[in-house]
């Protein structure tokens, strides 16, 4: 195998509210080119990940070149996605879609630390693509499927592995739980999206 290229990595499926929480990034070997990797709260390593949501405002925030800045916004929080001249299709779908559309984005989680040291959390896309509303709710039910079984795995912490072990030790103030009624919540508003755009039943003459 050695020479090959290297396999592509999963794309890991996540709401916001976990990948904003996703601050610890990582080597596995110490090559130059070796994949980095986000560390999901729920146990799991991230080197790309897949998210669908709203696009709801995109704007150029470059100084000396364009560099977009897109808000994509799932059922428990927003999706921050950058790209520029090193990711020229996904800036120019930034640049030419008209907010809200759904939209599915791949990419790689990259971290930022700010100048009072928080760490934001971002995409950076190798792919925007505008989806309807029924691929945007298959996500949402994949995405809480996933997540509930990370959560379950890191309960279980024979079945966690070594990287819910890295979690707990990297994220001491973060609940698990938290993500699970995310994902519930998600769910729950998803059903009550669909029975609202239910047709009354007509009334028999």
């Amino acid at each position: 195998m050695s020479g090959s290229a290297p396999t592509r990595e999963v794309a890991r499926r996540v709401f916001a509210t976990e990948f904003n929480d996703a601050t610890y990034t990582f080597k596995e070997s110490d090559e130059e080119r070796a994949p980095v990797y986000a560390l999901l709260p729920t146990g799991e390593r991230a080197n790309r990940v897949f998210v669908v949501g709203t696009l709801t405002e995109t704007e150029d925030v470059g100084s000396d070149s364009e560099y977009w800045q897109g808000r994509v916004v799932d059922p428990t929080g927003t999706f921050f996605a950058y790209a520029g001249q090193y990711q020229p299709d996904a800036a120019s779908m930034l640049r030419e879609t008209e907010p809200p559309q759904y939209v599915s984005v791949v990419g790689k989680p990259r971290t930022f630390e700010t100048d009072d040291g928080d760490v934001n959390v971002s995409v950076r896309p190798e792919s925007i693509t505008v989806v309807d509303a029924d691929t945007r709710d298959r996500w949402v039910v994949e995405t809480a499927t996933r997540t509930l079984e990370r959560v379950a795995a890191f309960d279980d912490e024979e079945a966690g592995g070594e990287y819910a072990a890295m979690a707990r030790e990297r994220y001491p103030d973060l609940d698990v739980e938290d993500y699970r009624r995310a994902a519930l919540s998600a769910l729950e508003e998803l059903d009550e999206e669909e029975t609202a755009e239910e047709p009354e039943p007509e009334a028999s003459a």
